[in-house]
Parts: C-alpha cells; structure tokens; sequence
C-alpha cells in the first residue's frame, strides 16, 4: 500500500516538513515517487519511521538515528518497550507496534503488544495511554478518507473484542443511589469504540448505564428516553460526514428533554457543542473519568444531586 507524506505525519506524529528535511539531510528514508514526482511511502518505510518517532520521544539524536538499519531500530525500540512502563516514550513504543501490527493486518502482533500493555498497566490504562492515542491517529486518516478501511476495521474489531470482555468481566454493582447515563451514538454515526470505552469507565465506577449502541434512530431514543428517565445523555462524536444531520439530532433531544444533561464526548463534540450553544464537552477518557468523580450519584428533579 502507498501512503501519502500527509498520511505519515498522521500515523507517526513527525511533521511533513522535517520528513522533507530528512530526506535532503540525512536520506535515511526516502520515499517513493509517482509519475507527476509526489512523495509517497511504502509500509516498510512508515514501520521505519514509527521506530524513529519512538527514539525521538526517548532523546535519541536524529544524527544517531541515521545510522542505525532496519534491525538496529526495532533492537532499540525493543529495550524502550521492555523498559519501566513509565514514561513517554514507552507508551509511544506501544502505540507504535499496535500501528505497525495493524498495517500488517497481525492478529498475533497486537495480541502480544495489548496484552504485555494490559498486565503491566491494567485494561484502564492502556486504553487511556495506548489504544486512545493509537484510534485518534487510525480515526484521523479514515475521517479524512485516507486511510486503508480494511486496516482500520482490522484494528476496530480487536479492540472492541478486549473492550467487551473487560465490560463483562466488572464485578462491581451500581450504587444505591448511582446516576443512570443513557448512551448512545446518534443516527449516522457508526464508530463504536468511543462509546464502549465510555460503558465501561462508567459502568467500573458504580454508575449505571444503559446502552443504546450504534446509528440509534430519534424516535427510539426519545421513547427510551421517556421510559428510563436517565439522568444523563451521553454519546461519543467521531464522525464530521453527518454534522448537520447529528446536530438537528442533538438539537431535538435538547427540546424534548430539555431537564436531561447531554454530555458529548468524542473529536466532534466541542464543534458540536458550539454550533448548538448546549451540551457539556467530555474532551478526553481522563476527562470522563474526572467527571464521573463528581457526578456519581442520582440527580434530583430539580437538577440538584440526590442525597
């Protein structure tokens, strides 16, 4: 496959200009050309440079770095990702193979790295430190219709395996008194992985949850809505295709349930927030969670915090 100088900025966090400097100072990775002379990269050279983005975050000169092949890379980024798991640059080395793995299409590969992260981190933190980082870059290229679709439904479908099998794998009842937040993804948006690792921040904290899933039509939401009396909406944006369509969406829940705080969380949802003038942005996992420390137990009628 031939991935654009645009595409590798997005996968590997290296800018497109000092990848166009490199090439004229150091010549360590130069890419492929078409027949009207644009730069494109084939997988071994991204691989490379995922190795390279790695070393930098540990300090690595890029001088040094211009001398080491193929083997003498992956022999450094190996000793990152054996290292403490602390550390930016050891969450990078993780990113970086879950990456390579999923161009490869390596089951195996990302069994191994999510699994080495899971026992050493816990599933929390390696969603929050790895698999986020890693989705936000997949996510990035396919919103912008660059990206393999294959590769990042290969890479999807893993995830949403090990996030499922850790949602039922909580043993922690909800609290007596514990907020309901009724999730969902609006009609149009497909991308599930967001709202899933949603489910189980709230659902590990004692809170409850009601999961609606994917592309859910309003008529259904706004009858479930009525009969659950949730205290919270919650849906995850990823998406920039349907915004219109969402927002008017978004916007006729606000009417209909006007006394039910939306939260929308996802790389859509401060755009979204802005454009309807309502709704309370979850920017980030973290976010959610500091969120949830606040707002754990029932809201009363009148908005206030049950006691």
């Amino acid at each position: 496959m031939q991935y654009s100088i645009r595409q590798v900025e997005n996968l590997t966090g290296i800018k497109a200009h000092t990848l166009r400097i490199w090439e004229n100072r150091y010549q360590f990775v130069i890419p492929h050309r078409t027949e009207t002379n644009i730069r494109y990269y084939d997988a071994q050279q991204v691989k490379r440079l995922l190795n390279i983005s790695t070393l930098l975050q540990k300090g690595y000169k890029v001088s040094k770095i211009s001398e080491l092949n193929d083997e003498e890379l992956s022999r450094e980024v190996l000793k990152i990702a054996s290292g403490p798991a602390e550390g930016e640059a050891f969450f990078e080395s993780q990113i970086a193979e879950l990456l390579k793995a999923t161009l490869d299409l390596d089951e195996s590969r990302f069994e191994e790295v999510f699994n080495t992260c899971h026992l050493r981190l816990g599933f929390e933190a390696t969603m929050l430190r790895v698999v986020s980082p890693l989705m936000e870059r997949v996510g990035a290229l396919w919103v912008s219709g660059q990206a393999n679709v294959a590769q990042e439904h290969f890479i999807s479908n893993l995830i949403r395996r090990k996030i499922l099998v850790a949602i039922d794998s909580i043993k922690i009842q909800p609290l007596p008194d514990a907020a309901t937040y009724l999730m969902f993804l609006p009609e149009g948006e497909w991308h599930e992985l967001g709202l899933l690792t949603c489910k189980y921040i709230v659902k590990s904290r004692g809170a409850r949850t009601i999961y609606l899933g994917q592309s859910l039509p309003y008529p259904d939401l706004a009858s479930i809505t009525l009969q659950s009396h949730p205290d919270y909406l919650l849906t995850f944006l990823t998406t920039s295709i349907h915004q219109e369509e969402i927002q008017q969406f978004l916007w006729h829940m606000r009417q209909e349930f006007p006394q039910v705080p939306l939260l929308l969380c996802g790389p859509q949802a401060r755009l979204a927030a802005e454009s309807l003038g309502f709704g309370t942005v979850i920017p980030s996992p973290q976010a959610l969670i500091e969120f949830l420390s606040r707002h754990l137990k029932r809201v009363g009628t009148n908005g206030s915090k049950a006691l």
